[in-house]
């Protein structure tokens, strides 16, 4: 009897502590979420607000909604412009991206091993993803300036794709080498070449990372800084997030309308990755589990 209610104790501890840690956990997620929600707050609140009401009261609501920030931010940062000019940088340079890194993707993973030029070009995919952007600025300045690529949208179209064609290659070949290689043979048995083998068979089955890696880059390129400001210097041809850099005057700061400008770019592309998020995550762990 005695330890029927010794057992009967230890199952009632062990509930009230299972459930402590539930709640605990819930506590930590919920501060979590609230500490990586509170920039959106404040740059929301911060939009709505005028000068002087955000001089005095930074983090509370405004009193009065103040919509002419956002018309201001528009006309001031010729908004409708600069999208077209993100969106002709961004979407074709991430369908390149996609195309030719599935291409390298493929052929460093079932050839690597075979052929040494491809081997060797994975090694410079490897090195080449720990060179910072930093290091290659003033070379790719000087280089874009003689070949008159500045200021022009094809020249940063070209620098996003090859700055992030080593991240998505290596994306690829992770997942390319879970995929069966009898079904490539058997096409070349029956008298298909190599690169038809490649697009109607294994292609299609790429979908998965293929979303990864568009959703990934389309918020990274959307959301370029540097190798917008360093190419893109006349005013027709700036992108949005260069844009936003010249609400900051050295001696005019203002914020309202600059955070105003900051939201209206974000719409995009925060819709389009609550399209896709599932594809971010469901790609990058296939593609961790199957390299």
């Amino acid at each position: 009897m005695t330890n029927q209610v010794d057992g009967l104790l230890a199952m009632k501890r062990a509930e009230r502590h299972k459930k402590l840690q539930s709640a605990l956990f819930i506590l930590l997620a919920i501060a979590l979420m609230l500490l990586f929600l509170s920039p959106l707050y404040i740059s929301f609140t911060t939009s709505l607000k005028t000068k002087p009401e955000l001089a005095k009261n930074v983090l509370g609501l405004p009193r009065q909604v103040n919509w002419d920030n956002y018309r201001e931010a528009m006309v001031r940062s010729n908004f409708l412009r600069s999208l077209m000019n993100s969106c002709i940088v961004t979407f074709p340079s991430v369908a390149l991206l996609v195309l030719m890194s599935s291409m390298g993707g493929y052929a460093i993973a079932r050839f690597g091993r075979q052929r040494k030029l491809i081997g060797f070009m994975d090694k410079v995919y490897l090195a080449a993803l720990m060179i910072p952007f930093q290091i290659l600025m003033i070379p790719v300045y000087r280089l874009y300036k003689m070949l008159g690529l500045q200021n022009n949208l094809l020249g940063v179209l070209i620098m996003l794709t090859g700055n992030s064609m080593a991240y998505s290659t290596f994306l690829y070949v992770g997942f390319i080498k879970g995929v069966p290689a009898e079904l490539e043979e058997a096409a070349l048995v029956d008298g298909c070449g190599t690169f038809r083998a490649y697009w109607t068979i294994v292609f299609p089955l790429l979908k998965p990372i293929s979303a990864t890696v568009a959703a990934l880059h389309i918020m990274w390129h959307w959301n370029d800084f540097n190798i917008s400001m360093i190419l893109l210097q006349r005013d027709d041809v700036r992108t949005l997030t260069v844009k936003q850099f010249y609400f900051f005057a050295e001696f005019n700061k203002d914020y309202p309308v600059a955070f105003a400008a900051a939201i209206l770019s974000m719409i995009p592309v925060v819709a389009f990755f609550m399209l896709m998020q599932k594809y971010i995550v469901s790609g990058i762990a296939a593609g961790a589990i199957k390299g």
